[in-house]
């Protein structure tokens, strides 16, 4: 398996036709099931259902993770970006205080 740790429970997880489909689909690409494996972090993954699920999950936490990040990153550049912009707009001179 691939956990990071002890498992502390089972859960019941409902599967479409659709999603057992692509697990074996999973299970039967050799560059797929390498994947997997890359995308889990570790170097052997069981080929039991609950192993391939539970990969499954880590890696799709790590890339909730990772666009929550993403997101995060964006909304800053735009703080940083507006404030830039107004302390900009505050040393600029009217045009008319040259008028006269």
């Amino acid at each position: 398996m691939t956990m990071n740790g002890r498992a502390v429970t089972r859960k019941s997880l409902p599967l479409t036709q659709r999603d057992l489909e692509a697990i074996e689909t999973l299970r039967g690409s050799t560059e797929k099931w390498a994947a997997l494996h890359s995308l889990a972090g570790a170097e052997y993954v069981a080929d039991t259902d609950a192993a391939v699920l539970h990969a499954l999950v880590e890696i799709g936490l790590a890339a909730v993770a990772a666009h929550s990040e993403e997101a995060g990153y964006a909304q800053l550049a735009a703080e940083r970006n507006a404030a830039q912009r107004q302390q900009l707009a505050r040393r600029r001179r009217p045009s008319w205080a040259d008028a006269g």
